[in-house]
């Protein structure tokens, strides 16, 4: 299995590599190393939150590692009419008569509490490649399905002001 990227959040997560084995990482070993001299670590609660400092570092960096390893370099090649990847759009719920603004991202720059949505989300699998004016059905499970219209479609462009998530 592959991971879906774009060259911006690749570059983006090597940046993260690199800050995290020239500063962060060593940070955490000169913590480990100054809690160790304090004596005892059975009781010793600074040696034991360096140590979980360091292992979360170090699990930040096989994570991030293994994102790259297993990605795929995506573009957005979508119709200049048609929602793609980077495009901002207003959908309007049907059901609730509401207009909302999204964008749509890869997954590793989603935010849905600010209007940035995955395109792996069932909302954005469901609006890519539609028109200004199309009727939408979005299906979020078996039992679950609702419509959106797309009212209007601005293009985007993979900038890379939106940050990567952390976990």
């Amino acid at each position: 299995m592959y991971n879906e990227l774009t060259e911006v959040d690749i570059r983006k997560m090597q940046e993260e590599i690199d800050y995290r084995m020239r500063v962060v990482r060593p940070k955490c070993v000169k913590d480990l190393q100054d809690a160790r001299a304090f004596g005892d670590l059975s009781e010793n609660f600074e040696y034991k939150a360096a140590k979980q400092e360091l292992r979360r570092c170090d699990s930040r960096l096989r994570y991030l590692r293994r994102m790259i390893d297993t990605a795929k370099v995506i573009k957005s090649d979508s119709a200049a009419d048609a929602v793609g990847l980077f495009d901002t759009v207003d959908v309007l719920y049907e059901d609730e008569g509401e207009t909302e603004q999204l964008r749509i991202m890869t997954t590793l720059r989603e935010d849905a509490l600010h209007g940035i949505i995955s395109k792996e989300s069932p909302l954005g699998k469901a609006i890519l490649g539609h028109k200004v004016g199309d009727r939408v059905l979005v299906r979020v499970s078996d039992d679950v399905s609702y419509y959106v219209r797309i009212q209007a479609l601005k293009k985007g462009d993979d900038d890379d002001s939106l940050p990567i998530h952390s976990y």
